[in-house]
């Protein structure tokens, strides 16, 4: 008989955001000293709100020693999922049952103390994470030779470098014994290499009866580890099922436009004095695709709403890998320079002859910025999907354009030379 590790049931979650009343014009303050500034501290006590709701009657189970993958676009919800079992917020409605002690692993190495050595820092994550000192002791010399930093162990981390860092970080994370382990993104880590150990070391997870929650952009890992997947959508499971049926149905929904807000990590404002109202692409016959191969022509196009004059605006969109890497950028200073964007809609066309992307899942942003200015004026965040094929085996990080031709053929029992 099965048992349930993991339930929600009716889960809702609702956030109010303040929204800003309008300006004060100086004749509404004109002859009271400070006036400004005391009114506005006055509407800010009655501030509007609006109600959002991130997650609406979500309902899903995860039985014990299962793999759960849980995918969809940003913002579609999968972030508060992860707040809600981690115990970072609770739910507006609805009921979470944990059966068995969960581990969530967010963001690799968040716990190191830089002027710590990383003996010193296995000790601090370790406990962080939830083990024990004499468990941290037992397991020291596993989580040094799995990271690979045995000469660096008694350096300061600070002196470490990125891969480093993030390969001792999931090392100790790798050998938590947790009943349930809740992932975010962790397998974009290191380089290939590593990431493969990682995913042997969650299998190995798996088979030992594990309950893994691994929530990612990273379709193949999702593929290659999951018993099961979840697409998410506006807060609403939309899909669930097989991994490969599940993916698919989130391939295809790439061809649609997400609009979206940047990662809260991204400082300063979006002035939004335009907007992205849409990002397409299309294939040299002018259809509309969600798939290429690589070496294929590419077209993107752009349309914008500008809501005032931008003299000098610049156009970029961005192919990020399913690791989260930036692996390629356009942008419209290559050929154009600054655009002069008056008031209105815009629709611009990246053309590329030759797609040099690598068969794998791409997640696209587009934005506007002005080149005199560090004004951001909009940014779409992973708002689009570009799934590209290859049926020809390539290897390496991108592919260049290339043509093959003989010069020289030594042919015949003479060894005649013969020009080509």
């Amino acid at each position: 008989m099965n048992m349930t590790d993991l339930e929600f049931n009716g889960v809702s979650k609702r956030y109010r955001i303040a929204q800003e009343d309008a300006p004060i014009t100086t004749g509404q303050t004109a002859g009271v000293a400070g006036g400004h500034s005391l009114l506005r501290k006055l509407k800010g006590l009655r501030r509007r709100k609006q109600e959002f709701w991130a997650l609406r009657d979500m309902t899903f189970s995860v039985e014990r020693g299962e793999a759960l993958g849980i995918i969809g676009h940003n913002g579609a919800g999968k972030s508060t999922i992860l707040k809600l079992l981690s115990g970072i917020t609770t739910p507006t409605t609805g009921e979470i049952t944990i059966n068995g002690r969960l581990a969530a692993l967010i963001e690799v190495g968040s716990g190191f103390h830089p002027d710590l050595t990383g003996r010193e820092n296995v000790f601090l994550n370790g406990s962080i994470l939830g083990m024990r000192r004499r468990e941290i002791a037992e397991k020291l010399e596993s989580i040094i030779d799995f990271a690979g930093v045995r000469d660096f162990i008694d350096v300061p981390v600070k002196r470490y470098s990125s891969g480093m860092y993030v390969r001792l970080g999931f090392s100790i994370a790798a050998h938590l014994d947790p009943d349930i382990l809740l992932l975010d993104e962790v397998l974009a880590v290191g380089d290939a290499g590593f990431q493969e150990k990682c995913l042997r070391r969650l299998r190995e997870l798996e088979r030992a009866g594990k309950t893994i929650i691994f929530i990612s952009h990273d379709l193949s890992a999702i593929e290659r580890l999951c018993d099961r997947a979840l697409l998410v959508q506006q807060g609403q499971i939309i899909a669930d099922g097989a991994p490969r049926q599940v993916i698919a149905q989130y391939r295809q929904s790439g061809v649609n436009f997400v609009a979206s807000a940047p990662p809260a990590t991204v400082g300063g404002t979006i002035t939004k004095r335009a907007e992205i109202t849409s990002l397409k692409f299309y294939d040299d016959g002018g259809r509309e695709a969600a798939t290429l191969a690589t070496g294929e022509c590419l077209i993107v196009r752009v349309e914008c709403q500008a809501n005032d004059r931008i003299a000098d605006a610049v156009i970029n969109v961005l192919f990020y890998n399913g690791a989260g890497k930036l692996d390629c950028h356009f942008t419209s200073m290559e050929t154009e320079g600054e655009l002069d964007m008056g008031m209105g809609r815009h629709v611009y066309e990246f053309h590329c002859p030759v797609l040099g992307l690598l068969p794998g899942t791409y997640y696209v942003d587009a934005a506007i910025e002005r080149s005199s200015d560090p004004e951001l004026v909009d940014w779409q965040y992973r708002c689009a999907l570009l799934q590209v094929n290859g049926a020809k085996p390539l290897r390496g990080g991108s592919y260049m354009p290339h043509q093959f031709r003989p010069v020289v053929s030594v042919a015949g029992t003479n060894k005649e030379i013969v020009e080509v």
